[in-house]
């Protein structure tokens, strides 16, 4: 048996500013269209994932919604973990240690770069730099995500959601 992670950086979103909280700030257009990009590429590949994680910021919850939506996931089973917001790469990587092994597959959708940093330190692939709205897919070959550890998994893909326009 095998486990695959989906990482997902947050689709583009506004521009910081003095008036609202980096915490609120929403996804732009391209953002928008982006998130449901990666959502229509993943639907057309027959991914079903067993739980979707999302950062309860704004951008990232709308990107986690609009992904879901595209693959027929039942947006009420996201479940959303304050602690990815501002995580650091070590919360990260315990949150994907301690997930159920009964959900084979599992997509996070979060923040650079910790969402970067985990996806390198899992892969030991040279990713450099996650683009907003794009996914590194990494598989495991264990029936326990708490086997998971710095270089056992393998970089199946990395999309970038404005290149499947």
């Amino acid at each position: 048996m095998s486990k695959k992670l989906f990482l997902v950086r947050h689709a583009k979103t506004e521009e910081g500013s003095a008036e609202k909280r980096d915490f609120d700030r929403v996804l732009t257009n391209r953002g928008l269209q982006d998130a449901m990009r990666l959502g229509k590429y993943y639907n057309a590949k027959n991914t079903n994932p067993s739980q979707i994680l999302s950062s309860d910021a704004a951008r990232a919850f709308a990107t986690a919604e609009l992904i879901a939506s595209q693959m027929g996931y039942e947006l009420s089973r996201i479940h959303i973990n304050h602690e990815i917001y501002d995580a650091s790469v070590r919360t990260l990587f315990q949150l994907v240690t301690n997930l159920k092994d009964e959900w084979d597959s599992v997509m996070i959708v979060g923040h650079n770069p910790p969402i970067n940093y985990l996806s390198e330190y899992l892969s030991g692939a040279d990713i450099g730099h996650m683009n907003t709205g794009s996914c590194a897919v990494i598989h495991f070959e264990t029936d326990s995500w708490a086997e998971v550890s710095q270089d056992s998994g393998v970089l199946e893909e990395y999309i970038i959601a404005k290149n499947l326009a």
